[in-house]
């Protein structure tokens, strides 16, 4: 049997700089009173990455390297990492992320002290790295709380009212072997806390261990991974919860008469919900009003149609998915070269904001002219405030679904 009692897992692909930066902060930061060590998946990296590992390991950081002779895509590089785990316990570190020692040490002082818990959860921080301090935290625990195995009904509960992501824990080295599977179409921390509970006690502590870096030093501007999750899973986070109410099922602790099932219907949906709300946000922020009408459509039917964020977006919606729209569709036509606003009481103001809202800017934009030149007919899309002036720009030679209204483009959009 290993002595070690963390492994601190690492997955890793062509990102040499930010997992260098955060091997020195685990060389730096981490000092333990108990045998840890860190296990590196390459996923078969075609940069430096291998020569950042052993630099770090003549330094003396307890590293186990090891690389994938292909890239077989995230899962199976994280698997990789989990099971060549040696710890007792083990937690997921991002390449780009930190560790709160003080944090890790008292989870782990936790565990010692209780060890039916498969698993500990904990909220994380938000973390500006590039300004040197946390800049917020995801979700919160009042007090530590810990709950009996197989105790689904509870936990459920406890997740939906606290609207609690399971993202981060220490869990036993051991239950790996059966609770990592990889997930598709439901997501995955609420299938893993199922598996984590039908095989022991969980808990969730008040204290964060870890730091989600929003801000890089490496690069500023970053895709993240749990961003864009929440810009486009909704319908995954539905069906963890599904999952994990389909285990507690089998497990006898979730009850399936039909009040039962209405119930948790709603909690799943209710949840469901309140993660498209947030969804709708990131993509109004991003400025892509087409996606974020598909959001609200949704949320209408679902009855947050009093949401103050979904009464936010409804004031300018119409008018900003009709003119993305317009650009879009203006964007799919080849050979097209410029465009006319006619009937248009601001052209510049329209113009520009085709623009902001995806317009190639290698198109023209432009009022209406005073003589309609034949060579250019072909390659121009008009856009006319009157629908009864279709007509007109018909008859003049330009093609007949080039010709837009104003009703055209808004009469769908139903807010």
């Amino acid at each position: 049997m290993s002595d070690i009692k963390l492994s601190i897992c690492i997955p890793t692909y062509n990102r040499a700089k930010f997992l260098q930066k955060t091997l020195a902060h685990c060389k730096n930061d981490l000092n333990f009173p108990f045998p840890y060590e860190i296990v590196i998946s390459d996923n078969a990296s075609t940069d430096n990455t291998q020569e950042v590992a052993e630099d770090f390991v003549t330094q003396g950081l307890p590293i186990r390297y090891y690389k994938r002779e292909t890239n077989g895509g995230p899962w199976p590089n994280l698997g990789c990492a989990f099971l060549r785990a040696k710890g007792a316990y083990s937690i997921y570190l991002a390449d780009d992320d930190l560790l709160v020692p003080e944090g890790i040490g008292a989870a782990m002082a936790y565990l010692e002290q209780n060890p039916d818990v498969s698993a500990c959860f904990t909220p994380w921080f938000l973390h500006d790295e590039v300004a040197g301090r946390d800049s917020g935290q995801f979700y919160r625990v009042d007090s530590d709380t810990k709950f009996a195995r197989r105790d689904f009904a509870d936990v459920f509960t406890f997740i939906f009212e606290r609207h609690v992501f399971p993202e981060h824990a220490i869990f036993k080295t051991e239950t790996l072997r059966s609770a990592y599977v990889p997930r598709d179409f439901c997501y995955w921390p609420f299938c893993y806390l199922a598996h984590f509970l039908d095989m022991g006690a969980v808990a969730f502590l008040q204290r964060p261990f870890y730091r989600f870096v929003t801000r890089s030093k490496v690069a500023h501007e970053r895709p993240h991974a749990g961003h864009e999750e929440a810009m486009n899973a909704w319908d995954r986070y539905r069906g963890g919860l599904e999952y994990f109410l389909y285990v507690g099922a089998k497990r006898g602790r979730i009850g399936t008469a039909p009040a039962q099932r209405q119930k948790y219907e709603e909690m799943c949906k209710i949840f469901t919900l309140n993660r498209m709300v947030v969804a709708l946000r990131l993509w109004v922020a991003r400025k892509d009003f087409v996606k974020a009408y598909e959001l609200y459509v949704r949320l209408m039917l679902g009855g947050f149609s009093n949401h103050e964020e979904v009464k936010k977006v409804r004031e300018s919606l119409t008018l900003m998915a009709a003119v993305q729209t317009l650009a879009q569709q203006i964007n799919a036509v080849a050979g097209v070269s410029r465009v006319i606003l006619s009937n248009v009481a601001d052209v510049p103001s329209l113009a520009s904001l085709l623009y902001e809202l995806g317009l190639d800017r290698k198109i023209e934009v432009a009022g209406e002219p005073k003589e309609h030149a034949p060579d250019l007919l072909d390659r121009t899309v008009v856009f006319t405030a009157q629908a009864a002036d279709r007509g007109k720009f018909i008859a003049l030679g330009y093609a007949p679904n080039l010709v837009f209204s104003e009703s055209d483009l808004t009469d769908g959009i139903l807010v």
